[in-house]
């Protein structure tokens, strides 16, 4: 526990494994913003709400918005075991109606479960709208690791736009020697994305 709640050592495993912020270059276009769901919850109604790692969708809007990419591809329909029927990725175009976005702009994968999904069912829908390469793949600095591996090994040509970064860097303080015990509750996340690396690497 005392090894595990200490602020430096999580900071520098979190540090290495995060994918770090990306500036675009100037000019440089893209035929679709893929953004990774996960970024919606449900209450006890199965009403959707935005989540922590909402930063997916405010991105996948701020690089259409700005020019970047021409459409945003939404996958995400429920991981969960046992769910009301309620889609994010349905959820997730009801949203971008209301903010305006041109339909023929908007593309919906709203069945897939989980990563490996997540890539091969966007890329069958972007080859049967013609939206030939390359895209972005937008999801959390915590996740792209794991997800451009796995839609790479789909045959798909994209590029990563981390977000929804956790660290603003891995700058050194005595205070970070200090056990927090709140940190203990970070390391799933990294546990997870670790071991499904592994898993699916060798796929």
């Amino acid at each position: 526990m005392l090894i595990l709640s200490c602020p430096y050592l999580y900071t520098v495993v979190a540090w290495s494994w995060d994918y770090h912020r990306v500036d675009l270059s100037e000019g440089k276009r893209y035929s679709a913003a893929i953004v990774l769901g996960g970024f919606t919850s449900t209450d006890d109604q199965q009403n959707g709400y935005f989540n922590a790692t909402a930063d997916r969708f405010i991105q996948g809007m701020r690089l259409y918005e700005t020019g970047k990419v021409s459409h945003i591809l939404i996958t995400g329909g429920n991981g969960q075991l046992i769910h009301g029927g309620y889609s994010e990725g349905e959820w997730t175009k009801l949203q971008l109606k209301q903010l305006q976005v041109p339909d023929s702009a908007v593309l919906i994968e709203g069945k897939s479960r989980n990563t490996y999904e997540n890539a091969k069912f966007s890329k069958e829908l972007l080859q049967n709208r013609g939206l030939k390469p390359k895209y972005l793949l937008v999801t959390s600095a915590f996740h792209m690791r794991r997800a451009l591996m796995i839609f790479r090994n789909q045959g798909m040509d994209v590029d990563p736009y981390p977000c929804n970064f956790f660290l603003g860097g891995d700058a050194f303080s005595f205070q970070q020697l200090i056990p927090d015990f709140v940190i203990v509750t970070y390391w799933p996340t990294y546990f997870k994305e670790i071991v499904g690396y592994m898993v699916n690497s060798k796929m």
